[in-house]
């Protein structure tokens, strides 16, 4: 049975859901100003495997993830670019699925907008003041009285007197605690026009919070089975989520939250301001990506790269993103594709009564340990190289398909150049026409009984980082190592 860590609980749990046989999952997306990081990555790639899983799994998925279209962060874009702020959005959320496609990441099921359910959260707010939840200050906005609410701090285990404002909270003048957050901020006469919605609070915007409890509900119902994001959500923006949803409707957000460990560059927190800070396209684009374009070409093996270095460890788990680790992860993947062009696998399906797809299973069932499941597909590629076995190559296969890996054309992968090799800067750059026009030569030379030359030209591919493979009939296959 499938056992989840519920940051609510802080323990795991057999996961059961409100409705048999269906989930309604839940996750916190993007706030659409920027290019997606590292950071985004993983919790892009985490959830993607949760609900690939909950799918393969017999459940039936609803798989919400927002998109954050209204935010001080847009307006300050749209007004320093001199956009619209629409422009502003559909641009990086373009950019975003662009980062999706290159990372395999299927999309959810729904993708809202915040700008699309304004009136929902402003129905929420109606129910907060009434219930004595929301107050209107001298400053025009609307903000929540935490104090007033009981169970405030339960997700973060903390208490009142330990929390603050956390980071994209403003304390203003006209709150009456420092812990309250505003539900609806007044309109500034600076502010673009579009940023600006009539409501019976005045001209204004929502705040980010109750975006989520607007969508969420109005999409899935409560209570809903998981709701997820990254880990810096937890508090503040989770936590106000359950104060805003469970103080208007009462009842239960959520009976399951996941939470993504936080992923490190070189040991310390990705900021810009530490010079750290990497987008998605900048660390798998193939060539320099043009920042006025959306879309971008992707190096393949690259790209898999990260996916499997984010899969390969618990998404939970505190995640380093330095040299030695992708090179790890670089040569791991590889291994694994070298097998599936050594053992050309058979089309498979499936049979989980198969030891090593229970282990896979049994790993996936464990709060969705998807370390421990590739752990599997490499003592299957053990397996496949000893017995050359194309049933077991294929089996290895189709269980990576689980976890979005393996399924490249392992040719056209292994041809694929890549960054993340020890000494790949040092190499020569080779194109594919000149491999092919070196390895043709070295054809010709053995054929002439030049082995000198031969033995030369594959030195020289090999300082290039080629390796090539001499098959029957004469044939040489390549590869990049």
């Amino acid at each position: 049975m499938l056992q989840i860590y519920n940051t609510l609980s802080r323990t795991k749990e057999p996961f059961r859901t409100v409705e048999p046989g269906k989930v309604r999952l839940y996750v916190c997306g993007m706030t659409v100003y920027d290019f997606c990081h590292l950071g985004h990555a993983r919790m892009l790639v985490s959830f993607d495997v949760i609900q690939r899983w909950l799918r393969i799994s017999g459940y039936q998925v609803s798989y919400v993830r927002n998109v954050t279209d209204i935010d001080d962060k847009i307006i300050r874009r749209a007004v320093e670019t001199g956009k619209r702020l629409n422009q502003v959005t559909d641009f990086f959320t373009q950019a975003m699925h662009a980062d999706e496609t290159a990372l395999s990441v299927q999309a959810p099921d729904f993708e809202p907008r915040a700008t699309e359910h304004v009136g929902d959260m402003l129905g929420i707010i109606a129910k907060l003041e009434e219930n004595g939840l929301a107050y209107r200050s001298t400053d025009g906005d609307v903000n929540y009285a935490v104090r007033n609410f009981q169970g405030y701090g339960k997700l973060s285990g903390k208490s009142l007197d330990d929390l603050r404002a956390g980071e994209r909270v403003a304390v203003a003048d006209g709150k009456r605690d420092p812990l309250d957050f505003v539900l609806w901020k007044a309109a500034k006469p600076q502010e673009p026009e579009e940023s600006k919605w009539e409501s019976p609070y005045g001209l204004g915007r929502p705040g980010w919070h109750i975006e989520c409890s607007a969508m969420s509900r109005a999409l899935l119902g409560l209570p809903l089975d998981i709701h997820g994001g990254g880990p810096d959500l937890k508090f503040p923006h989770h936590e106000n989520e359950i104060a805003q949803t469970e103080g208007a409707f009462g009842g239960q957000l959520a009976s399951f939250w996941m939470h993504c460990g936080p992923l490190m560059v070189d040991s310390d927190k990705m900021s810009k301001s530490l010079g750290n800070f990497r987008t998605i396209r900048e660390t798998i684009a193939a060539g320099t990506p043009d920042p006025q374009q959306a879309q971008y070409g992707y190096n393949l093996r690259e790209a898999e790269m990260l996916r499997f270095f984010i899969v390969r460890n618990h998404y939970r788990s505190v995640q380093n993103y330095a040299p030695d680790n992708l090179f790890d992860a670089q040569n791991a993947l590889d291994r694994l594709y070298q097998t599936l062009s050594n053992v050309p696998p058979d089309a498979v399906d499936i049979d989980w009564n198969d030891p090593a797809a229970q282990a896979f299973q049994s790993a996936m069932n464990d709060d969705f340990n998807s370390s421990g499941a590739v752990s599997v597909l490499f003592e299957l590629a053990t397996q496949a190289n000893r017995t050359g076995s194309g049933r077991v190559s294929g089996l290895m296969r189709a269980l990576g398909g689980v976890l979005g890996l393996l399924q490249a054309d392992p040719a056209a992968y292994l041809r694929s150049p890549t960054r993340y090799q020890q000494g790949a800067a040092e190499r020569a750059q080779l194109s594919d026409t000149e491999i092919e026009a070196l390895v043709q030569e070295r054809t010709q030379a053995k054929q002439q009984r030049d082995f000198a030359r031969a033995d030369a030209l594959r030195a020289h591919l090999t300082q290039a980082g080629i390796e090539l493979e001499d098959k029957p009939g004469g044939i040489t296959q390549w590869r990049r190592a």
